[in-house]
């Protein structure tokens, strides 16, 4: 035990002969941390007693149980010592103090980029400056941020780069990129994109959005009120936005089905010229409520079992099919609710059963688990 106790941590050397007393460094990717470590005079590691430099405490803390519990099932000190090496391995990975400091060429390289970038357009550069944020501007003039993590051995290293957009964000990166390229490439996506937004930003300003409530430059879907506890969701291509988009109507079947035959019956009558919006209101004959017209709380109709409206992301989209009642619940409330009635009964994922307020009979699918 002694030999590979030396051999593996040749900095920690035993004090006296009965060598219940140890002293020197452990080494953990190339740093090396002060440890002294007393044993009982049988020597079991269960009642070792650590004394640790303020950096090896700083970089195990939160860890302490984990050391606890394998000084306790350490059979001996060679074993433990193996232990504790894994678990710092873990900790300066997971801790960015302990990174190492790039060389001084890394801040003049930055520097010297974000010169010939501009630095207005430079947002936020954290106190390591390994994380920077880009404003840039499409030519509708909306606003991006480019999220950009440097690495240390930049610019040999390509960065990692994340924005709020609907497609994947690939960037081409050689030794001899820079920042200003990044940015340029970054413009060039947008462009692309831009019909796409056009298209979405049309759709929410002219029409009551049910979901997303917040909608990010990302999302490619909008629940739009039609009326009646009825809605459309629909899915936009972000590369072919003005191409017909997958089509979803919600709400009580008496109301939806019409809506449905009117757009399977005008398909063939989108026209790629003009805005879905516009395509929207022609295939299925109707106008959409707008906010020059009608109140949200017009939509905004409670759930009949909890007498909320949003339930975490959920809002009510389950909806009696009687006309002289045509309640909305949520998915989740009308599930529990029914699932809890002896009258009630369940095949496969949909349970039947009848409406909270008129008892008519009514059906919903199980709420999806959340992952």
């Amino acid at each position: 035990m002694e030999s590979s106790l030396v051999k593996d941590n040749p900095l920690l050397l035993p004090l006296n002969k009965e060598k219940t007393i140890y002293d020197g460094f452990i080494t953990v990717q190339e740093r090396d941390f002060r440890l002294r470590i007393l044993l009982p005079p049988d020597r079991q590691v269960k009642q070792a007693r650590l004394h640790c430099c303020w950096q090896l405490k700083h970089l195990l803390h939160g860890y302490e149980h984990i050391v606890k519990q394998r000084q306790q099932q350490s059979p001996d000190l060679v074993t433990f010592i193996l232990e504790l090496k894994t678990v710092l391995e873990v900790g300066l990975k997971s801790r960015h103090e302990c990174r190492s400091i790039p060389p001084p060429q890394y801040y003049a390289q930055l520097i010297s980029e974000m010169e010939t970038l501009g630095w207005g357009k430079l947002l936020f550069i954290d106190t390591e400056f390994r994380t920077l944020r880009l404003k840039a501007e499409d030519s509708s003039r909306r606003q991006h941020i480019l999220n950009i993590k440097l690495k240390s051995k930049h610019p040999v290293e390509a960065p990692e780069c994340s924005a709020d957009l609907p497609v994947p964000l690939a960037m081409t990166w050689t030794p001899q990129s820079t920042l200003e390229q990044l940015h340029s490439q970054f413009l060039l996506l947008l462009e692309s994109l831009t019909e796409f937004w056009d298209v979405l930003d049309e759709i929410d300003s002219k029409t009551w959005i049910l979901e997303p409530e917040k909608p990010s430059r990302s999302d490619t879907m909008r629940r739009i009120a039609i009326g009646n506890n009825t809605s459309i969701k629909v899915e936009v291509d972000p590369r072919h936005p003005k191409m017909l988009p997958e089509c979803c109507l919600l709400g009580a079947e008496h109301v939806v089905t019409p809506l449905r035959n009117k757009l399977n019956a005008n398909m063939q009558l989108w026209n790629p010229d003009s805005s879905v919006l516009h395509n929207l209101r022609d295939v299925l004959e109707i106008e959409f409520p707008s906010p020059a017209t009608h109140e949200k709380s017009s939509f905004s109709v409670e759930c009949g079992i909890c007498y909320s409206y949003r339930l975490e992301d959920a809002i009510p989209d389950q909806v009696c099919n009687d006309p002289r009642c045509g309640q909305p619940f949520h998915q989740a409330c009308l599930y529990e609710w029914l699932r809890a009635l002896p009258s009630s009964r369940q095949s496969f994922n949909i349970v039947f059963g009848e409406c909270p307020y008129c008892s008519k009979p009514i059906t919903v699918k199980m709420a999806a688990q959340k992952s």
